[in-house]
């Protein structure tokens, strides 16, 4: 069990943390910041799938498809949730946790934050990148908004939601970890009141 003194509260962690969301919503970002303030490890799912495959995310999309990638990733994740250190921050490519599959085990394994960005503010941060195979030659805008229509009733699922704005990384930090510590007091709360029945 972990334990990160903040602002002289206890964050008391027993298994990893699993960042989910569109892409440009802060998923590596944020997760490698919230890892580090809390004194944990960080590892990026894409970046495992990549050293597994031997090639980036695009060339296995444009190689084997978009089912072949789901079926590595979903190895990548379980593996990476069930070896050690235990307590870490995963941070995962946004069709992750829309796979059923992959939802089940981190629902299950993991603690699910969903940080959840608008559309305008998604468009802005993955206007220059060409790392996202959905992006390439499309009209960004479009397509993002078609996967906010498709995924965002399923990232909901997710244990914790954070609204994240334009605004800097330290100030999503903060957000995140009040949300934590918020969800766990709650769920404490909640095993109380289960005992005392």
């Amino acid at each position: 069990m972990i334990k990160s003194m903040r602002n002289k509260k206890q964050i008391k962690l027993d298994k990893p943390i699993v960042m989910v969301g569109l892409m440009g919503a802060g998923k590596t970002s944020i997760g490698r910041a919230l890892a580090r303030s809390l004194g944990i490890s960080f590892v990026d799912s894409d970046k495992e799938i990549e050293k597994a495959a031997g090639c980036s995310v695009i060339d296995i999309f444009s190689m084997y498809g978009e089912k072949e990638f789901r079926r590595v990733e979903e190895k990548v994740i379980e593996r990476l949730i069930d070896t050690a250190p235990n307590v870490k921050v995963i941070s995962t490519g946004e069709g992750a946790f829309i796979t059923n599959s992959v939802r089940q085990i981190v629902l299950e394994k993991a603690l699910t934050i969903w940080l959840k960005a608008d559309l305008e503010l998604l468009v802005k941060r993955t206007n220059f990148r060409h790392t996202r195979p959905q992006l390439l030659n499309t009209d960004s805008h479009e397509i993002l908004a078609q996967l906010i229509k498709d995924r965002y009733d399923t990232y909901a699922l997710a244990d914790i939601t954070v609204e994240t704005r334009d605004e800097n990384i330290h100030k999503t930090l903060g957000k995140v970890l009040n949300a934590i510590e918020q969800y766990l007091n709650k769920q404490k709360q909640g095993e109380q009141n289960e005992n005392h029945k």
